[in-house]
């Protein structure tokens, strides 16, 4: 299987077909190389940093890099969205090395980086440029007190991360005067996985940065860096508050790319059916061997635990060759994993997504995919792991069982047309929003000039805030402001990655930290009796309690897995918008979603059989969020010969299948969403399917389904359509999270219930 200029495509894709069969090997698709373009600045840069660049090795700017030095030269703040190696850091090193050296008023620059191994990745970026006058510096959660002094005194270019500015820069920003009174740039370093609670509370992070920054006597100017999504500009705008230019159009060369679609199921025939971690095991060991270094990402910490171990018991030989890479491990086994990987020494990579951001490991010749890892923006960003030097390369997609991998599989040419996903967030979350202006308070009083910042948002925050007695009003002057008025920083009590104010610590009974978790997932996630598996090993919880907000787990055979049942009511509160869809009614709205666990199953790892069932007695969970619902008329269930019997089966089925496919229209998990199917809900007054937001007060993505509930209910028909099984699977209507355990699901009534249903074209 060799994969270089000598051996053309031809000969790897004969390989490929040895390896899987005709029936295996779905679709590959060519992917011709692209010639780099270059561009020329609008005005030069100073000769120093142009021959600094000359030694360095740029014989000229791309395109793409040019477009963004002289937007931000003109303080136009920007996003770059282009591919993987497409030297984005470029774009604003060079606009910070040139501020940084401003012989009127030097500037300063700041970048948050997702994950601390990214900033010490860009770290070496600026130690590289070797630019006079710069000094750059890491400030995050390893940073002893002496050297965050140091930092403080000596830094012109900090890099860091969300959590670091929310607890450490901005409730101290006296300590910063000076860096932020000559602040020029603000970096925000992959952008797509600022999304939903996560890219919510960045939002409002950097409302309260720029707010201070005023303060201080500074206006600075975003850049945004991104692999491609949809409507990257909106989403940059949207976190900053700022108009934002997109730079989209790259201009970075590439080699030839050959994709390939691999279904595990349809190898060999039906009684030889392999499961896709034993295809991306085999697939991973081929490419080893004939001398290509190899990248294979999985969807989980233990799929790259099986995979790694598959390859080495297959084949012996490579043993020491082959490594899995994922979170959790120690930052030296992680970078020592990177450096082997690097070198050569070692020939391939399982990892998680932890690779898939923007760590540079140069000269992958493959990249393998065990399952759609859930958007067209992460599969493109891991596939652009390989070739990345100019090189040929190969990325191969093993699909799973999930309702994209199936859909991709009958739809290929949609891998290579289909825009990217756009990612959405809700700033007006009170859940996310309210903890902000608690914080923006402590850091300098809130006033009427702050609509500047929260708009109509800042009123109502600040009345819910002062009822809570968390804010005092004061007048002064005419001038009405609100203060922090509890004790303690507010800072010192919110995650940034959820929007719940309660986390549920896991610790073993000796009180070692295993973990947290979201309050309100913890009774479905840490019940008593549950196997949680942390860092792909077993735990079994021995108790919970939500009160000191602790779950005591010990450690478990790995032998069953738990299944939580639950009771789900639900209540629209209040209806956004409703109209006719086809001849079923479409409406969005806020909700209160009531949730009970009752009980659990247990079940056999390696057959799913049923070993037993445990009844519980937990307290109900009270989440208020969005959602979207679709009320089906009676008139709809005659028309589609549904039966009374069979609506609840046939509405849990759509339920499940469209929350399957939901992550085509917007950058999201289905563990992110719930839904409810009931033959009546009283609010609407009918039989109804209602989608929600799985996070307290909605990160964005019941608008998005809303928006394109027309396209996501027919790729749901394509699904029920397609799908070979008999009476339903984990690929159409079944969900690895239903906490009715499947039950009940009528595929062939889902389908007909959606045809005539009479949808919008």
């Amino acid at each position: 299987m060799a994969l270089t200029s000598h051996d053309p495509a031809e000969s790897l894709l004969h390989a490929l077909g040895q390896r899987l069969g005709d029936h295996g090997l779905v679709h590959v698709e060519r992917l011709p190389p692209r010639p780099a373009r270059t561009g020329g600045l609008e005005r030069p840069l100073p000769g120093w940093l142009d021959e600094r660049l000359g030694e360095l090795g740029y014989q000229g700017l791309w395109s793409h890099q040019a477009q963004a030095i002289d937007l931000l030269r003109a303080r136009t703040s920007a996003v770059v969205a282009t591919g993987t190696a497409s030297g984005k850091s470029l774009c604003y090193q060079v606009p910070i090395a040139e501020a940084v050296n401003d012989p009127i008023k030097p500037g300063t620059a700041l970048a948050l980086f997702p994950t601390k191994a990214l900033a010490q990745d860009q770290l070496k970026g600026f130690g590289h440029l070797s630019a006079p006058n710069l000094i750059a510096a890491t400030y995050d959660g390893d940073t002893d007190p002496d050297q965050r002094a140091w930092v403080r005194r000596n830094a012109n270019v900090v890099l860091t991360n969300p959590e670091m500015l929310h607890c450490a820069l901005l409730p101290h920003h006296d300590k910063w005067a000076t860096f932020f009174m000559r602040l020029r740039y603000i970096v925000i370093d992959e952008l797509h996985v600022l999304r939903g609670v996560f890219g919510t509370h960045v939002g409002h992070l950097l409302r309260r940065l720029r707010r201070l920054c005023e303060h201080y006597g500074s206006s600075p100017t975003f850049v945004f860096s991104s692999a491609t999504i949809g409507h990257p500009g909106e989403l940059a705008a949207d976190l900053c508050g700022l108009p934002v230019d997109e730079v989209m159009a790259d201009g970075s060369p590439r080699g030839e790319r050959l994709v390939a679609l691999v279904d595990p199921t349809a190898i060999g025939g039906p009684k030889a059916a392999r499961s896709s971690n034993q295809v991306t095991a085999s697939l991973v060991a081929d490419l080893v061997r004939s001398g290509h270094r190899t990248l294979a990402f999985c969807r989980s910490r233990a799929g790259t635990e099986v995979v790694a171990a598959e390859v080495v018991r297959r084949h012996p030989d490579l043993n020491g060759r082959v490594r899995p890479y994922r979170g959790g491990y120690l930052a030296a086994e992680r970078r020592e994993i990177e450096a082997q990987l690097f070198s050569g020494q070692l020939g391939a990579v399982v990892a998680t997504s932890a690779l898939e951001l923007g760590i540079d490991v140069g000269g992958l010749d493959a990249c393998i995919l065990n399952g759609f890892p859930g958007t067209i923006a992460s599969m493109w960003q891991q596939m652009g792991r390989a070739g990345r030097e100019g090189q040929p390369s190969l990325s191969v997609l093993v699909a799973g069982e999930d309702q994209l991998d199936r859909y991709f599989l009958a739809h290929p040419d949609e891998v290579f047309s289909r825009s990217p996903e756009p990612a959405v967030v809700n700033l007006a979350n009170p859940f996310v929003l309210d903890p902000h202006l608690a914080c923006a308070a402590y850091e300098t009083p809130l006033g009427h000039r702050d609509e500047r910042w929260w708009g109509d948002h800042l009123h109502d925050g600040v009345h819910r805030l002062v009822l809570d007695d968390r804010l005092r009003l004061r007048s002064r002057a005419d001038r009405i402001r609100a203060f922090w008025a509890a004790r303690g920083r507010p800072s010192s009590n919110m995650g940034l990655r959820s929007g719940s104010m309660r986390e549920i610590r896991i610790a073993f009974a000796d009180g070692t930290l295993i973990g947290t978790v979201d309050g309100s997932r913890a009774c479905e996630m840490v019940h008593p009796g549950a196997i949680y598996l942390h860092q792909g090993r077993p735990h079994r919880v021995l108790s919970l309690d939500l009160v000191d907000g602790a779950a005591i787990v010990e450690p478990a055979d790995g032998l069953e897995y738990t299944l939580a049942r639950s009771s789900v009511e639900l209540r629209i509160l209040s209806v956004d918008t409703s109209r006719p869809f086809g001849d079923l009614e479409l409406g969005l709205g806020a909700i209160e979603v009531t949730s009970q666990v009752t009980g659990y199953q247990r079940r056999e790892v390696l057959t799913g059989k049923i070993l037993g069932a445990v009844d519980l007695d937990l307290p109900p969970q009270h989440l208020i969020t969005r959602g979207y619902w679709w009320m089906v008329p009676p008139s709809v269930l005659a028309k589609a010969r549904i039966s009374e019997a069979q609506v609840p089966g046939a509405l849990h089925a759509v339920e499940h299948a469209a929350i399957g496919i939901l992550p085509l229209f917007t950058i999201c998990d289905r563990w992110d969403v719930g839904g409810v199917s009931t033959p009546w809900l009283d609010d609407l007054g009918g039989p109804s399917i209602v989608i929600y937001d799985g996070h307290p007060g909605g990160a964005g993505i019941a608008e998005m389904g809303h928006r394109f509930a027309a396209t996501q209910l027919q790729a749901t028909l394509d699904v029920l359509d397609r799908c070979t099984c008999k009476d339903g699977c984990p690929s159409c209507v079944q969900s690895p999270k239903c906490g009715n355990w499947n039950e009940p699901l009528d595929k062939h009534a889902a389908a007909r219930l959606i045809r005539a249903a009479g949808l919008p074209t």
